[in-house]
């Protein structure tokens, strides 16, 4: 088992991004558990946070703890259900930014390596095109700037650590990565990912919805 640093979560105020009688979208600060660990120590998360505001709130989807930014809740179980199938039938659009490690040659591409659990490592992923589940990224460079690339990421699907992977294979892991970057690629004070951009189809009418939240970085 691959042990974190130690857990100490920022005091960030919960940042309320939108809220209405069916969801609640917020911007979760890097650091953070998007739910509890199994130990008391890891009781702190967005999610208690969240409902200590927001009784009703209910889990939709996650974001690794070092990444930020963009994550909605339900606050009714249609709105729960709702969202719940966008996510699983790959309905949602979900943009992310990145800062990663080296100068990344092309403008843009598209990653297709299947993902599976690293069982003697986990939680890392791994690719592994025999046992793999099905796992899609496209990016596009931003900017190249002294030894390191800003890209923004797409994912087609949303395997657990996918973007980390992705981008440590093709050469390029993302800057402060605990799991996948070495070296002076990981020597940051945070995770360089982002979640940038999310759209769904409201609960209530099914009207388009988008909600950004700034990259901190």
């Amino acid at each position: 088992m691959t042990s974190l640093t130690p857990y100490d979560p920022p005091a960030t105020p919960l940042a309320v991004l939108l809220a209405d009688h069916e969801v609640l979208v917020v911007d979760k600060p890097a650091g953070l558990l998007s739910v509890p660990g199994k130990t008391p120590d890891l009781a702190d998360c967005l999610l208690a946070r969240v409902q200590a505001a927001f009784p009703t709130a209910l889990l939709v989807h996650r974001l690794d703890r070092d990444t930020s930014g963009v994550m909605i809740f339900a606050l009714s179980p249609h709105a729960q259900r709702h969202l719940g199938l966008q996510f699983e039938h790959r309905q949602t659009k979900k943009t992310y930014v990145a800062r990663v490690w080296g100068e990344v040659a092309d403008a843009s591409g598209t990653i297709d390596l299947p993902l599976a659990v690293d069982w003697p490592n986990r939680p890392l992923q791994k690719v592994d095109h025999d046992q793999g589940r099905p796992a899609v990224t496209d990016w596009r460079v931003l900017r190249r700037d002294a030894g390191e690339t800003r890209v923004r990421l797409m994912p087609r699907t949303g395997r657990s650590h996918q973007l980390r992977v992705h981008m440590a294979t093709l050469g390029h892991p993302i800057l402060g990565d605990p799991f996948y970057a070495s070296g002076p690629a990981r020597d940051f004070p945070r995770m360089m990912l982002h979640s940038e951009v999310l759209q769904f189809r409201h609960p209530d009418g099914g009207r388009g919805t988008r909600v950004t939240a700034p990259s901190p970085f």
